[in-house]
């Protein structure tokens, strides 16, 4: 019979950790810090020696720092404690096992755990991709186990994600999620599931990097930068399977593929073979990138290293740009190459629409002078470089034609059949397009050599990365130009090839399409899953909120285009967000979208 839990809800006193590598020792030091009392059990006694020694480094920053006085720092470290027998936890209030993750080991830990600590203790595993229901059924008392998963490093980090299983008495549930609050972090409950919401998320898209690296889509270093420019994340998705460690991502996704059968869980191959050969990523000093030294987070040039100043195909001179489109992103990417030096042809399909969209230029301007960005005199220069025109034959001279018009193929060939006839020979022709074949715009032109992707990103004064875009017909100088061109206007330039999504949106929507899907099966609510990923993942937005940003009809489009592309099914729009569309809930622009929002 289970033994019920003592009530009511009471602090924990004495807690403890179970495992100190990096993620026990910073869980020490969370707790120790609290006013816990904290037994600290590894069956290494340099593992002990490490952790103490890290929790005294740690408290004498925060001293230097005036966060904590010397008086506070000693009391600190009294309070944790160090053994090599797990009998140190018999008077526990809570244990939290971070063992590696195998359910051998973790279930050993359990079993031995119900001879030790008192009935009415609570026990938590850390784990964030195995069943803590599977775990807690082997439990003499399966209704005092849960899932306490921190984010590494666990001082830093807010989120801790709370895991019941169908077993876990509520009561248990509110006394880890009371200790998460007074630790000052931000608790989530979710359900057991392999993965729970943020790693649920996170280990697709680390998935779908590290199979388009294997791929030779693109190199590590663009994936990586494309991520973080064109994202904001504070890491790129290969640069951080090496510091989760490869061995553990892949896991991570072998359980989240028995749990859902879903393709995208599928550990790409490449993972198995450098786990398999031992390049685990940081903590080994090789993955997908090379380090310094085991452990170490310094990356070192390796024989995949991009070489600086190889020469390339010799690059066209430009001169001076024309911008076809009069909305924002026309208007931005003109902006960019005015401010650059560059003559600027600003054409759309009438002059007052070329005009508002110069004025929509002097106005961001302006708000540069006024922030001290720039001065008045280069603003006026800016903009007097910019040349508005209401007809496409006023790109007659220019040496690189830009369109930015709406994301439509029809409308986009019909231009660049314009673009054909207008431009100069050997000019460069360019599409700003996010999610069509660049090649189906080459094929409307005599020139299809020509012909290359530039895609900037929203808003374009302000966002740094371009992905440049060749079809298998792109011309090699083409191509250098564009990198160069790139560079002289302070952005950073990503190659990639003509295919769907190309790096940025191949990886972002895939991810925003299974936020979706957690919330139309009810695993988690809206607030839950955007705090997790900012909280636990470091994401600028957490999904909906850049949902309901870019537009749900936008979304759903791309969306559509991925899945005709690849045709995965993991890939196929889900059914809320084509549902929201249906019923013109379009995000932000109409006032709803996953929120609603106050009009303007």
């Amino acid at each position: 019979m289970a033994t019920p839990l003592s009530s009511p809800v009471s602090p924990f006193k004495t807690i403890a950790v179970i495992g100190l590598g990096t993620m026990g020792t910073g869980l020490a030091e969370v707790l120790s810090r609290a006013g816990r009392e904290v037994v600290g059990i590894d069956i290494s006694e340099e593992a002990g020696v490490r952790a103490v020694a890290a929790l005294e480094a740690s408290t004498e920053r925060a001293v230097a720092r005036g966060r904590i006085t010397e008086q506070e720092r000693g009391d600190v470290l009294t309070r944790f404690r160090t053994f090599t027998d797990l009998r140190a936890a018999a008077d526990a209030d809570l244990v939290i096992e971070v063992v590696p993750e195998s359910y051998e080991i973790k279930q050993q830990v359990f079993r031995e755990l119900d001879a030790i600590v008192r009935p009415e203790a609570v026990l938590a595993t850390g784990t964030n991709a195995l069943s803590v229901t599977r775990l807690a059924a082997e439990s003499a008392h399966p209704e005092r186990v849960l899932g306490l998963h921190f984010f590494n490093p666990a001082p830093a980090m807010k989120l801790v994600e709370v895991v019941s299983s169908v077993l876990t008495a509520p009561q248990a549930v509110a006394q880890v999620t009371d200790l998460a609050l007074d630790l000052g972090k931000e608790p989530v409950a979710v359900g057991d599931r392999p993965g729970f919401v943020a790693d649920g998320l996170l280990f697709g898209y680390l998935n779908q990097a590290a199979a388009m690296y294997e791929a030779k889509y693109a190199s590590r270093e663009d994936i990586d930068a494309a991520m973080r420019l064109g994202c904001g994340l504070p890491m790129g998705p290969l640069a951080l399977l090496d510091l989760i460690g490869i061995d553990t991502a892949r896991t991570v996704l072998e359980a989240m593929y028995t749990a859902s059968h879903d393709r995208l869980h599928a550990p790409a191959p490449i993972l198995r073979q450098l786990s398999d050969a031992g390049l685990t990523g940081r903590k080994s000093g090789r993955g997908f990138y090379s380090y310094e030294a085991p452990g170490s987070a310094t990356v070192v040039r390796d024989a995949l290293t991009p070489q600086e100043g190889v020469a390339t195909a010799a690059a066209r001179t430009v001169r001076s740009v024309g911008v076809a489109g009069s909305g924002t992103m026309a208007s931005g990417i003109a902006e960019v190459f005015a401010k650059a030096g560059y003559g600027v042809v600003l054409a759309a399909r009438s002059e007052e629409k070329a005009q508002a969209a110069k004025a929509r230029i002097g106005k961001s301007l302006s708000r540069s002078v006024d922030k001290g960005r720039m001065t008045v005199e280069a603003a006026a220069e800016t903009l007097d470089r910019i040349t508005p025109a209401g007809s496409y034959d006023a790109f007659a001279d220019v040496d690189l034609a830009l369109e930015a018009v709406a994301e439509d193929l029809e409308v986009k060939r019909q231009l660049f059949a314009t673009f054909d006839k207008v431009c100069k020979p050997g000019a460069i022709l360019a599409t700003t397009t996010s999610s069509l074949p660049v090649v189906a715009c080459a094929r409307a032109t005599s020139r299809p050599q020509d012909v290359i992707g530039m895609h900037f990103f929203n808003p374009a004064p302000a966002m740094k990365l371009v992905e440049v875009v060749r079809t298998v017909l792109t011309a090699e100088d083409v191509h250098a130009t564009v990198r160069e061109l790139c560079t002289s206007v302070r952005k950073h330039p990503v190659d990639c090839g003509d295919r769907a999504g190309f790096i940025v949106n191949a990886l972002l929507f895939p991810y925003l399409n299974n936020a979706i899907k957690m919330v139309q099966e009810h695993y988690a609510t809206l607030d839950d899953i955007d705090a997790a990923m900012k909280l636990g993942g470091g994401y600028p937005m957490g999904p909906f909120e850049l949902l309901d940003v870019v537009g749900l009809d936008v979304s759903l489009a791309i969306e559509k285009v991925l899945h005709r592309e690849f045709r995965d099914p993991g890939l196929a729009p889900a059914p809320l967000l084509e549902h929201l569309v249906a019923a013109g809930c379009l995000g932000r622009k109409t006032g709803r979208g996953f929120r609603e929002y106050a009009k303007r």
